[in-house]
């Protein structure tokens, strides 16, 4: 695996080859790290990339046109390496391609880009999917960003919250012990815009929404002035993920979900899955601003 680093006078930003995953977001002014470093003995990822499949499948399988195919937790990008596509002091783009090994659980050809790029204090991605097969494609796509919490170390978790851009009315949906998302929702978020964090919020596994009407989440202190704003437009489902104790937040918006309880194993069925006709492109993108 190989190392890429793109800056601005203000950010640098490290990405791994494999998986095109981010692994370091460094304020240079502020001397601060807002990314989750990786420590196997907590998460061994930093900011996965979720292609083609999000979360869980039922028996880590499904079906397309009948036949049966086996694919792990969120797809195999995340062990995947990209070729480098464009680069400059701030730009940089990596890209999949299909091939032997992923047809052999993935029956699509594909060329799936991850465009990264920084202006001053903003960090800006990118995923661009098309479609090179002469079928339609049906993909889910989703981004896996640990950000450290505190931020600043002279704060603490509890000392933090999400802000959400819109005031929000639903619950979440919980996931059992398969890993399946659960088809009614619990109560969570009624009329607020805030969520405070707690050790125990995560204690069932992630938060996942289906029905989140904002379009950007912030991760703010109460006794810090450092913190982040996440943008996200055209991710319909968001999931929000802490392991037991650890000291980071992942904001993931998704376009796509986990197999739910109820789930039939036929992709073509797959709630939330994209489809993307012969010769065309989907672009999602999202962006975060550090302070």
């Amino acid at each position: 695996m190989s190392y890429y680093v793109i800056s601005s006078e203000n950010l640098t930003v490290t990405i791994n080859d494999q998986g095109a995953e981010i692994v370091k977001i460094h304020g240079i002014t502020k001397n601060i790290d807002y990314l989750w470093d990786g420590n196997p003995a907590v998460w061994p990822k930093t900011s996965p990339v979720l292609f083609p499949v999000i979360g869980g499948l039922k028996e880590n399988s499904y079906t397309y046109n009948g036949k049966k195919y086996n694919m792990n937790r969120h797809g195999f990008c995340r062990e995947s390496k990209f070729v480098v596509t464009e680069q400059t002091k701030s730009v940089i783009t990596f890209t999949l391609e299909s091939n032997e090994y992923t047809l052999s659980q993935y029956p699509f050809v594909f060329r799936f880009s991850v465009k990264h790029e920084i202006k001053d204090n903003q960090l800006f991605v990118s995923y661009i999917v098309e479609n090179k097969d002469t079928k339609p494609m049906l993909f889910s796509v989703g981004a896996h960003p640990g950000f450290n919490v505190p931020v600043h170390p002279t704060s603490s978790f509890e000392d933090y919250y999400l802000l959400f851009s819109s005031a929000e009315n639903t619950g979440r949906y919980p996931i059992n012990g398969e890993g399946l998302i659960e088809n009614t929702p619990t109560p969570l978020l009624e009329n607020t815009d805030r969520l405070l964090l707690t050790r125990d919020l995560f204690s069932n596994d992630a938060l996942v929404f289906k029905t989140l009407q904002s379009t950007s989440i912030s991760l703010l202190s109460n006794t810090s002035e450092y913190g982040l704003k996440y943008t996200f437009h055209g991710f319909p489902y968001m999931g929000i993920w802490q392991p037991k104790d650890a000291p980071f937040v992942c904001i993931e918006p998704w376009c796509g979900l986990g197999d739910t309880v109820g789930s039939s194993y036929a992709i073509e069925e797959k709630e939330g899955i994209n489809e993307l006709t012969v010769g065309e492109t989907f672009v999602r993108s999202w962006d975060v601003e550090f302070f």
